[in-house]
């Protein structure tokens, strides 16, 4: 996804400020409540997504930050923009009554009075369902021209990031090529969001980061032309339960490489999935090199999973989804529904209160910090023939990618 294109990949729902921003430079000075110079500060525009709709009056869940009341004039004007639209010479005009939950908006107008409810005379809006359709391309294109793994060097001067990508039981060193024209970006260090993703030059990435890139694979698999490329810095952590604090929404995983509790922050946006025994068990027999005794639901049983490398944004995430939140086989091909990170995606989701002390997990998490603890982007549990086939490498079979999946992503509605 190019930031040029404004609202694009599995983030489409968050980036339609960005889009909707853009049409201040075509003479429709958005920009609600702007007062007068020496009258005050410009009040912010409404952006977010339609919680409600009553009548006329619309509930936004602001992109800022809780709820806005937004009430549209007798003679407000409707346009519907496409996700990736860059101008609103192709907008559609549409009926107030078209709105639904959901929907992406942005406002023009002036807040009331007393500042409660904002009027509006212009809305552009995005439907839930062309951001859902536009996810859903994205997240394939990265499926299908994605690679992802864990950085071994990079070469600024020629444009070089060295990768490994890990399937079960396979290994595959790929060269991923940027050029000028690559959109690189960096996930937050704090963040659990696809979304969050910032413009970021290669010589923020480093080794041990997880990458993950989108562009055209030479024939061997082995060099990949970027035109897109995701890196950030995560942990990855497999070990038992030792403490599990609902309240807190908290857990502490002794860490079976460290040998050292490791305090897990979970929150709505942290994907938590339980494996069913015979699943593991069958992961378990590829990690130990031999078949896999019947298949993963819904895959060939055949498919490869990568590193922690296989959106939103979002958000983007996931979520939960968008982004680059399909994964990729060892070649960089999208080795079908039996890919390990769409395994797990399929799964039930699982709460905090279906751990308990003794469990066993992997987890990728955030970095954290002495003062706040790593949160968790993806925890399985029903692990436990995953450790034991592989006690080193085996948490590197997550992905932190998948955030930003539609609007409930990731973890993420926006």
């Amino acid at each position: 996804m190019h930031w040029r294109t404004c609202v694009g990949l599995g983030a489409a729902e968050k980036r339609i400020g960005i889009v909707l921003a853009m049409v201040c430079g075509l003479g429709l000075a958005f920009a609600p409540g702007a007062r007068p110079s020496g009258q005050g500060a410009v009040q912010p525009r409404p952006v977010g997504t339609i919680k409600a709709i009553s009548g006329n009056t619309i509930t936004l869940t602001a992109d800022s930050g809780g709820e806005l009341i937004v009430q549209a004039e007798p003679n407000a004007k409707v346009l519907r923009v496409e996700p990736g639209q860059r101008d609103l010479k192709a907008a559609t005009a549409v009926l107030f009554s078209e709105l639904k939950p959901g929907d992406r908006v942005i406002a023009r107008g002036a807040p009331s009075a007393d500042g409660k409810v904002f009027l509006a005379t212009s809305i552009i809006t995005i439907s839930k369902g062309d951001i859902a359709a536009k996810q859903a391309h994205e997240r394939e294109e990265w499926q299908r021209h994605g690679v992802g793994g864990l950085v071994n060097s990079v070469d600024p001067a020629t444009g070089t990031v060295s990768i490994t990508t890990s399937a079960l039981g396979e290994k595959k060193t790929v060269a991923v090529h940027v050029s000028s024209s690559t959109v690189l970006r960096r996930y937050a260090p704090d963040s659990t969001k696809f979304d969050d993703a910032k413009p970021a030059p290669i010589t923020e990435i480093k080794a041990g980061d997880q990458l993950r890139a989108r562009g055209s694979r030479s024939a061997d698999g082995t060099e990949l032309s970027a035109d897109e490329v995701v890196s950030g810095t995560f942990r990855n952590i497999a070990g038992t339960v030792s403490a599990i604090d609902a309240a807190a929404g908290t857990l502490v995983v002794q860490d079976l490489a460290t040998k050292k509790p490791v305090t897990i922050k979970i929150t709505p946006e942290s994907q938590l999935r339980k494996l069913p025994a015979p699943v593991a068990q069958r992961i378990a027999a590829r990690l130990k090199g031999g078949p896999a005794s019947g298949q993963a639901p819904g895959g060939s049983g055949e498919g490869h999973a990568e590193t922690i490398s296989g959106q939103a944004a979002g958000r983007a995430p996931a979520e939960s989804g968008g982004g680059p939140n399909g994964a990729a086989g060892a070649n960089g091909a999208r080795q079908g529904s039996g890919d390990f990170q769409q395994m797990i995606n399929r799964m039930p989701a699982a709460a905090l209160s279906d751990l308990q002390k003794g469990d066993a997990v992997m987890i990728v998490a955030t970095e954290g910090s002495a003062d706040s603890p790593s949160t968790a982007i993806t925890l399985l549990a029903g692990v436990e023939p995953i450790l034991q086939a592989a006690p080193e490498g085996n948490s590197t079979l997550l992905s932190p990618w998948s955030l930003g999946a539609a609007p409930s992503e990731p973890g993420a509605t926006p």
